[in-house]
């Protein structure tokens, strides 16, 4: 009988050491904890706004004009997507930014979530603030008919300032998304993809 020397298994390798420098900047990322607590909070002020009006919206909907509930429910829906930005700033910020949620396999993980990233979250919120900035320029065309009345609460000169941000912002997220385009496709080039 002879006994066959056994293999000896591989030792996992340690990671390798940080400085403490280094540490220090990478442990600073929980530092942004309490302001993803502060947006929570702030989201948690909208849900009251949002219950506000519409208790509002409800108690006067036999006395008010269809043009005044139209504005109500427009504010009811640029709550909502403020409150869908700050979601994706909380999540998507706390993913990128601060450590990983671990919600792969969870039923109610967000789709956007698997594919998050800095450049992916500036696109998203542009394209939000331009939804938002939308509403509440719909909402304010829908009351220029009373423009130069005491009844308005905006002058044609605000209405045309409303007009050139809103431009702002839709030019800000094509130049974004260009930028993202472009760093994208060299980056594929780099890789010998493109």
């Amino acid at each position: 009988m002879t006994s066959e020397p056994k293999a000896a298994s591989a030792a996992p390798v340690p990671p390798p050491a940080i400085g403490l420098v280094a540490q220090l900047i990478f442990g600073s990322r929980w530092l942004q904890v309490p302001l993803y607590v502060g947006l929570i909070i702030a989201q948690g002020v909208y849900v009251l706004l949002f219950l506000k009006e519409l208790w509002h919206l409800v108690a006067h909907s036999f006395d008010a004009s269809e043009q005044q509930i139209m504005l109500v429910v427009l504010g009811l829906i640029d709550v909502v997507m403020i409150s869908n930005l700050l979601v994706m700033v909380i999540v998507g910020g706390y993913e990128t930014f601060v450590s990983r949620l671990n919600l792969s396999g969870h039923p109610d993980e967000p789709e956007w979530l698997s594919h998050v990233n800095a450049s992916v979250l500036k696109i998203k919120l542009a394209m939000a603030i331009i939804g938002i900035s939308s509403i509440s320029l719909l909402r304010t065309f829908i009351e220029a008919g009373n423009l130069g009345t005491t009844r308005s609460n905006f002058t044609e000169t605000g209405v045309m300032w409303q007009v050139l941000i809103h431009l702002t912002f839709i030019i800000s997220a094509i130049g974004i998304a260009w930028v993202d385009r472009l760093s994208e496709s060299g980056h594929r080039k780099e890789a010998g993809h493109g």
